[in-house]
């Protein structure tokens, strides 16, 4: 009878991980990024990060979503000497005064509270700052441990 016992992955293929995914603006870019996310996860021995991941994903999209009006948004997804990197940029245009994106933030951030209190329990870390060159727009990210 063969083995159907699942194939033990080892660090070097967990850190083997690296999904990008550029993406319409639109609420369900989420799913299509939570499947491709989850299987990418899945075939690297990954699947303790899919609950947590699936929900910063989801809020970090939607997120993107309500502030930037159906622009492309471009998702990374990494794993690299035991943690879980997980990046969505979008094209938020910058705000003229600061102030407005004082506030701009604030409401960006306030948005992701399920996604910060997910990513503090396990023990992560997650933020929201301006795109640096060549991108432009936010970058909004989480990092989850081994």
């Amino acid at each position: 009878m063969p083995d159907t016992a699942p194939a033990r992955t080892t660090h070097a293929e967990a850190d083997g991980l690296a999904l990008s995914l550029t993406v319409p603006g639109e609420a369900r870019s989420a799913g299509i990024v939570r499947t491709a996310m989850n299987a990418a996860l899945h075939a690297h021995g990954l699947d303790r990060y899919g609950l947590v991941a699936t929900l910063a994903v989801t809020e970090l999209i939607a997120a993107a979503c309500r502030l930037t009006d159906r622009a492309d948004l471009y998702v990374s997804l990494r794993h690299r000497d035991g943690s879980l990197r997980l990046v969505v940029w979008d094209q938020h245009p910058p705000h003229a005064e600061p102030d407005a994106a004082s506030l701009c933030f604030v409401r960006r951030r306030r948005a992701l509270w399920l996604t910060s209190e997910a990513v503090e329990d396990w023990g992560g870390d997650w933020g929201v700052e301006e795109a640096l060159p060549p991108h432009r727009g936010v970058k909004s990210w989480v990092t989850l441990p081994r």
